[in-house]
C-alpha cells in the first residue's frame, strides 16, 4: 500500500512499533494529588521485562528518584515506593506527604542492561500535579437557645 505520492508507508509503520518505549511500557498520562495527600501510579510492562529492575525517575531522567534491582519486589526512598507486581506486569509508584514541588513531568522506566543508557531503556511520561489542600473552616456556631 502507497500513500497518494507512491511511497510505501508499511516498513516505517512497522519501524515505529519497534523502538523502545512505544508499546513495551503504558500508564497514565498523568496523575493528581494535593498537598500533604498521597498519589499513586501504576505502569503496566510486557513479560519480557518481568525480571528486569523497574524505577521512576524526574526531569529527563537525570537522576533515578527510586529503583527496583531485579530481586526486588518493593523499594522505598523518602517519601517515595516502587512495587513490582510481577503477577500481573506491573509496578506502582506512590508518592506519599506530597508537596507542590512534587509536581512536574516523571517517567517510569524499565532498566535494559543491554541497551546501554537511559534513552534507550523502555520509558512512559507521565504529568504530574499536585494541588493545594483544601481548607477547612470550621461551621458557623450554632444559635443559642432562646
Amino acid at each position: 500500500m502507497t500513500p497518494g505520492d507512491g511511497r510505501p508507508w508499511l516498513p516505517v509503520a512497522l519501524l515505529l512499533l519497534q523502538v523502545p518505549g512505544c508499546s513495551s511500557l503504558s500508564g497514565p498520562n498523568s496523575a493528581a494529588g494535593t498537598v500533604g495527600g498521597s498519589l499513586s501510579v501504576q505502569c503496566r510492562y510486557e513479560d519480557k521485562f518481568r525480571e528486569n529492575a523497574k524505577y521512576w525517575c524526574k526531569n529527563r531522567c537525570v537522576w533515578k528518584i527510586v529503583e527496583t534491582k531485579a530481586a526486588d519486589r518493593e523499594v522505598r526512598k523518602g517519601h517515595v515506593s516502587i512495587r513490582d507486581h510481577r503477577a500481573d506486569l506491573t509496578f506502582t509508584v506512590t508518592l506519599e506527604n506530597l508537596t507542590e514541588s512534587d509536581a512536574g513531568t516523571y517517567w517510569c522506566g524499565i532498566d535494559t542492561p543491554s541497551l546501554p543508557g537511559y534513552f534507550r531503556d523502555p520509558v512512559f511520561r507521565i504529568v504530574v500535579s499536585v494541588s493545594p489542600g483544601e481548607l477547612c473552616t470550621p461551621p458557623p456556631p450554632a444559635p443559642a437557645p432562646g
